[in-house]
């Protein structure tokens, strides 16, 4: 049997731009995508602490250094920019894989840079 677990999270980014007008997804700094291990077109849970929100949507590469957390098309509905988000993205695997996984958990500062 296999069982979700949380694979990676960035913790608290702000929103830096919501582009109503484009396809969907959310764009996330290549610094943080690879901080975290996602990697382009992976699922993604986004946490809005601001409103409640949740939404699913997949990852677009952005920027390396730019800081860059976009959130595009409907979910641009579901954030401002200036809001703080959490990033959750999640693996299948056996109970006991999970038991021995250590998710990759993202602490980045009040410019979504790298700490």
């Amino acid at each position: 049997m296999f069982i979700t677990v949380m694979k990676s999270k960035i913790h608290r980014v702000r929103v830096t731009q919501a582009e109503l007008n484009y396809v969907g997804s959310i764009t996330i700094d290549e610094d943080l995508m690879d901080a975290a291990g996602l990697i382009e077109n992976e699922q993604v849970h986004i946490v809005n602490n601001n409103n409640g929100e949740r939404l699913i949507t997949y990852v677009i590469k952005g920027e390396r250094g730019s800081g860059i957390i976009c959130l595009n098309g409907a979910a641009a509905r579901r954030a401002q920019v200036g809001d703080i988000i959490i990033i959750i993205s999640y693996g299948m695997m056996t109970t006991e894989e999970a038991k021995a996984y250590k998710p990759q958990v993202v602490f980045p500062d009040g410019n979504n840079r790298l700490v």
